[in-house]
Parts: C-alpha cells; sequence; structure tokens
C-alpha cells in the first residue's frame, strides 16, 4: 500500500512544474486589449518575435477615430476594425489601409441618454462612407464638409430627434438615404431630394411630411418609400420614367385621382404599395405589362370598376391585397389562383361577388356570394347557403360529414310521426273492437 502514495507525490510534483511554465504566456495574454498590441507586452526580445507576423499582417485603427468612439461611449476593448462583433449594438466596418486603418461603416444602435455627437468626433470620422442612427434619439449636428463629402449612405431611424430638409439636402453624395420615424421640418420633399442627384434608394417614412410627390426624381432610383406622411395631390404621371425602380410605397398619405395610365412603363417594378389613400377610378390596364410583380396592395382607396383579370396570369404574384374599395361585378379569381398568393384580400367591396360554383364560401373572401344576375346576395339566405356549399364544395375532405349529418337531420322526425300514426291505429282498432264484442254478446 506504500507505492501509491509514492507515486501520486511525484505526479503532483512534475503537475505542479509543468504549471509553472504554461502560467506565463496567458498571464501576459489576458489583458492585451487586441492582437495588434500583443507584441509590446512582453519584455523579452524572444517573446516578440512569434507575434511580429501578426503585427505586420493588420494594422490599428487609427487614434483620433479610436477617441472619437470613446468619446460616443462605443467600447474600444477590443479592436473595432478586427473584431466588430463585440461591439454589441455598434457595427463597425474598416479600410485596410497602413500604418492605421480608417472606419468605413459606423452603426449607433441604442444609444445612452448621455451621448452627445460633436463637431470634433465626426471630423475624425470623415473617413465614413455609410453611417447609421437607430434608436437613438440624440440631438443632431451639423456634419464637417468632409464628412459630407465622403458620405454615400444615411440612415435614421427614431434618432437624432427632429431634422430638417435644409439638413438633409447637404449630404449631396448619398446614394442610399433612409430616414423613418423622425419628424423633418420640410416645406416639401423636393427640398431634400432637389440635391440629391446620385440617389438611388429613398426612404422618408412616418416623417410627417407635407407637400406633394416630387415631379422630378432620379432616374436612376430603384427604391421610393414616402409612406405614413402627409402628401396630398395626385401621383405624377412623370413616375413612369423611373424605369429602374424595383419598389414604390406612397401608402398612408392623402393622395388623391387615378393611378396614372402610364404605370406599365415601370418594367422594372416588383413591389408597389398605394394603400390608405383616397384614390379613385380604375386599376389601369397597363400594369398588365408589369411582368415580375411580387406585392401589390391598393387597399383602403375609392377606387371602382371591375378587377382585372390579368392579375391571375402575374406568375411571381405572392401578395395582393385589394380590400376597402368600390369594386363591382364577378371576382375574376380561381381557387387555384387564390390558394397560389401568400395573401390575398378582396374584403370590403360591398358591390364585389363571387362565382359560388367556382370557389367555396369556406375560403372566407369576406364578399358575398353572386346571385345569377352576377350581383351580391344581400343578405344572403342561410337555407341556401347552406345548399350551396354542399354542391360547391365537392373539393374538400369534410363535405361527407356534413352530408350525412343532414340526412341524420331530416330522418330523424318522420320516424317518431310514423311511431305516433301506428299507436293511434292500433288505439282506433281496439276500440271499434270493444264495440263491436259488445254487440255481439248483448
Amino acid at each position: 500500500m506504500e507505492p501509491p502514495p509514492l507515486l501520486l507525490s511525484l505526479l503532483l510534483i512534475l503537475c505542479f512544474s509543468n504549471t509553472t511554465f504554461s502560467v506565463s504566456p496567458p498571464v501576459v495574454l489576458s489583458p492585451t486589449p487586441s492582437p495588434t498590441s500583443s507584441p509590446s507586452r512582453p519584455n523579452s526580445s524572444s517573446s516578440t518575435s512569434p507575434s511580429s507576423p501578426s503585427s505586420s499582417s493588420s494594422s490599428a485603427l487609427d487614434p483620433k477615430q479610436l477617441r472619437a468612439l470613446q468619446s460616443l461611449n462605443i467600447p474600444t476593448s477590443k479592436d473595432p476594425c478586427t473584431q466588430p462583433t463585440l461591439l454589441q449594438n455598434n457595427i463597425t466596418r474598416c479600410d485596410s489601409s497602413k500604418p492605421f486603418r480608417h472606419l468605413l461603416s459606423l452603426r449607433l444602435s441604442n444609444c445612452s441618454d448621455d451621448v452627445a455627437l460633436s463637431f470634433t468626433a465626426l471630423k475624425s470620422l470623415s473617413t465614413l462612407q455609410s453611417l447609421q442612427f437607430v434608436n437613438c434619439p440624440i440631438a443632431p449636428i451639423r456634419f464637417p464638409a468632409d464628412l459630407v463629402a465622403s458620405l454615400r449612405s444615411f440612415t435614421c431611424i427614431s434618432s437624432l430627434r427632429k431634422l430638417t430638409g435644409v439638413w438633409l439636402a447637404r449630404l449631396q453624395n448619398l446614394t442610399d438615404l433612409t430616414v423613418s420615424n423622425v419628424q423633418v421640418n420640410a416645406s416639401g420633399t423636393f427640398v431634400i431630394l432637389g440635391n440629391l442627384k446620385k440617389l438611388k434608394s429613398v426612404t422618408i417614412s412616418h416623417a410627417n411630411l407635407t407637400g406633394s410627390v416630387p415631379k422630378h426624381l432620379n432616374l436612376n432610383l430603384t427604391h421610393v418609400d414616402f409612406s405614413g406622411n402627409r402628401l396630398k395631390g395626385r401621383i405624377p404621371s412623370s413616375i413612369n420614367m423611373l424605369e429602374n425602380l424595383e419598389s414604390l410605397n406612397l401608402s398612408s398619405n392623402g393622395l388623391v385621382g387615378e393611378i396614372p395610365t402610364s404605370f406599365g412603363d415601370l418594367i422594372s417594378l416588383r413591389n408597389l404599395s398605394l394603400a390608405s389613400n383616397s384614390l379613385s377610378g380604375s386599376v389601369p390596364e397597363s400594369m398588365s405589362a408589369i411582368p415580375g410583380l411580387v406585392h401589390v396592395d391598393l387597399s383602403s382607396n375609392q377606387l371602382n370598376g371591375t378587377i382585372p383579370k390579368y392579375f391571375s396570369e402575374m406568375k411571381s404574384l405572392k401578395h395582393l391585397n385589394l380590400a376597402n374599395n368600390n369594386f363591382h361585378g364577378i371576382m375574376p379569381f380561381n381557387a387555384s389562383f387564390i390558394k397560389r398568393l401568400v395573401v390575398f384580400k378582396v374584403g370590403g367591396n360591398t358591390n364585389l361577388c363571387y362565382n359560388h360554383s367556382v370557389l367555396s364560401s369556406k375560403l372566407k373572401l369576406g364578399i358575398a356570394p353572386c346571385d345569377k344576375h352576377g350581383l351580391p346576395l344581400s343578405p344572403p339566405p342561410a337555407k341556401e347557403d347552406s345548399s350551396e356549399d354542399d354542391t360547391s364544395d365537392s373539393d374538400y375532405a369534410d363535405n361527407d360529414g356534413d352530408d350525412s349529418a343532414h340526412k341524420e337531420h331530416h330522418h330523424g322526425p318522420s320516424k317518431v310521426v310514423l311511431g305516433v300514426a301506428i299507436g293511434l291505429s292500433s288505439i282506433v282498432f281496439l276500440i271499434v273492437f270493444l264495440v263491436l264484442l259488445s254487440k255481439w254478446c248483448g
């Protein structure tokens, strides 16, 4: 029993001796703020030589920009260029210049109340090409000229409190502008967009904008979103010149008049939303010339006429909302088209109806079935509806169960009547028999 303790003692000594040699590297590396500064930590030249290749492969962030990030309360214990994901709510992107790298993209998200933009900090960040503020309700400040010239993308969502059209108009080199849920003080959209000649994507939504939709927009625009504002007037026919436009959202404004008949010229359009305005007239036939429409929302307007059948021929269409308008006549779609869509809404059109021999009421379209004259049944009789459902639901598996229930319901009362009749006949027969018997006995 003596050898095991001795062997154990030897093992403990060996383990202790190994730990004394292996502890020193972690102690040196653990306080290191970034891989680029690791060569300066050890005292001996032999320990710096293994780290020298990593220092030559990447450079640290410009010290001025590092101080600017610190002034914005962005944690910089990790190099923002080499480990941007460690910045939690904030995202950065840098170039590869030497001896110091520079920021190209910066996103500030969920800022604390004590964050304040300073002109000095922004001047140090003049290499930025993309700047985003998300949930940062801090006071805006005039951007330095170098930063204005460098910026290509600017995003402001629920941030910077109030903005002015003049302030945004200074960002002349932008190709992408997104402002949402921020009050913008401007007499119209042209005040902002008049100087932004390089824009390809513009979103100014829920910003309390007044005025009208601009008649002259940059022809290179691919995305336009002015939703949730107070724009009035008509949709300008000149909008058909935006041949590269892929997305148009003018919903939740005060627009009136008809949809321009030249809408079919927007051959690149994929997403269209004109919902919640006061548009009237019919849906233009020219829209059938747009082959790639995926999303169409014309709901909550005063559109009239019949619903165009060409929607069912659009192979890419996934979302069609025509609810709450004044459409009339027979809806021209069959069940296979409706089931192919992700979203389909036509409710709220009181003069619109569906052919109950083609469509089932189980689709719950929100409109009445048509009578033989092609007019909506109002109000639809309950008995006729139940019989129509049975005949039109032949494609549904639960139809047989409904039929058996109806049969049991109708055959039940006839058995009771038959039993009562037999009982009464028996009583009458018995009375007649007793009367005759009494006569014979007498």
